[in-house]
């Protein structure tokens, strides 16, 4: 009875088997397994859409937060200092509007009940 290393003996096996192809565009084949339809892919304005009806408080807060700075920075450039400085404290206002929706908005989606 001849012997034979391990390492020969498995190479020997492996060469004689057939190669296995895989296409990586499809999903494998098992037998008795049907996997789930994937998800569409979803786009900006959809995923956008989405959050907005998720939590409509955040996009109005980031609106009005940009409308100040922005009428502040107006009202700065003409000169009108006391009303820029009204302006950026309404700003400041808006942010944390904006956060406190944030954080609310995620705690809603953490406390609700996954379907």
């Amino acid at each position: 009875m001849a012997t034979t290393p391990v390492g020969q003996d498995q190479a020997s096996q492996a060469s004689a088997a057939v190669p296995v192809v895989f296409d990586l565009n499809q999903p494998p084949t098992i037998e008795g397994f049907t996997p789930l339809p994937r998800p569409r892919e979803e786009g900006f304005k959809d995923k956008f859409i989405r959050k907005t009806k998720e939590n409509p408080f955040v996009p109005l807060g980031c609106l009005g937060t940009a409308g100040a700075l922005t009428y502040g920075l107006i009202a700065f450039k003409h000169g009108k200092t006391r009303q820029s400085q009204m302006l950026m404290r309404a700003r400041i206002l808006a942010q944390g509007f904006t956060v406190v929706a944030i954080v609310v908005g995620v705690m809603a989606t953490a406390l609700k009940p996954k379907q």
